[in-house]
């Protein structure tokens, strides 16, 4: 079990924006029980800069997150890159939209370091062998709605902290800085995949990974889709590992990818709207990477599939 803590990572990320919230263009609010509320696009503009620093909470502190820009068949989009030292840590036991948070009439999928606190959900934890001791919870709330006192101290419980000492980031869909940390999460969707597979997630030394930013959409359901694609078709993804056999690894790899997929060549949209944007009705090979490239530090070996797909890009961009 690593003695690294997440929350004290990631608190330093959350002092950054607290420092400047005009630069940021982010709200504060400070609840009657003393949580502090972080707004990065429901009231105010946000952008892509916050964006990176919203991506890099989520990954628990332990990862960076960098913005430029790529050519995608024609079509030149701003592109995040994430890497992480501590993949299992970062992408899976913090990163991950692992926790339903529920409050009297509030309900949203939340990601970031608390849940190493709450071990949301539990089993992922000890799988990765890890457990958070920290006195500050942070957590990244998906939402178009502000949470009151009742979230700030449901989330105080479960991580064991004193509601002030609780740090609530929201973030929605159709935002900028939502797109980017949508986008940011592409890393983590490879290692989601790989686990799904039966991957041991501790294997993973580094973890690396890019997709592009997709621009938002005046219909929120048109941009979460959007923001979907990116990963799918414009994903890409990165990792060094320590294996023992080299087929088994390749067996892997060649089922990682968003090809291997049944939805594979229609748009989101065109998915989603078939399941009435019920996401629960959704096989799990739907969330995978574009693309995806192992390296086996162990044999010096390397296992590559699947591929940046612009086609389905540009036709995403025209839904």
């Amino acid at each position: 079990m690593s003695g690294i803590s997440v929350n004290k990572q990631t608190m330093r990320i959350v002092d950054e924006l607290l420092s400047d919230p005009e630069y940021y263009r982010i709200a504060v609010e400070q609840l009657p029980c003393g949580a502090t509320v972080i707004d990065t696009g429901l009231k105010v503009e946000g952008g892509l800069i916050t964006g990176l620093k919203l991506t890099e909470i989520a990954m628990g502190g332990l990862g960076k997150a960098t913005l430029s820009l790529k050519d995608y068949g024609g079509i030149t989009l701003p592109t995040i890159f994430v890497s992480t030292d501590y993949p299992a840590i970062s992408l899976l036991g913090s990163q991950l939209a692992g926790w339903g948070v529920k409050a009297e009439n509030f309900f949203c999928m939340a990601s970031g370091p608390a849940r190493a606190l709450a071990l949301k959900p539990k089993k992922v934890y000890e799988k990765i062998e890890y457990r958070d001791e920290s006195d500050v919870a942070i957590l990244i709330l998906e939402t178009n709605k502000m949470p009151g006192d009742e979230v700030a101290k449901y989330v105080a419980e479960k991580c064991g902290v004193k509601a002030e000492d609780v740090y609530l980031v929201l973030t929605t869909t159709n935002s900028t800085a939502g797109s980017v940390q949508v986008s940011g999460r592409i890393a983590e969707v490879g290692m989601y995949r790989l686990d799904y597979l039966g991957f041991d997630p501790k294997k993973v030394i580094f973890g690396t990974g890019s997709a592009p930013v997709m621009p938002i959409h005046p219909d929120e359901r048109v941009t979460l889709a959007r923001e979907e694609d990116a990963l799918i078709y414009g994903g890409a993804t990165a990792y060094m590992v320590d294996f023992d056999d080299d087929s088994k690894l390749k067996e892997f790899v060649e089922k990682a990818p968003a090809s291997t997929s049944a939805y594979y060549g229609k748009t989101s949209y065109e998915t989603l709207k078939e399941v009435d944007f019920d996401w629960s009705k959704l096989d799990p090979a739907f969330f995978a990477p574009g693309s995806i490239c192992v390296f086996n530090r162990k044999t010096g070996s390397y296992f590559a599939s699947g591929k940046t797909d612009y086609d389905m890009l540009k036709k995403s961009l025209m839904t």
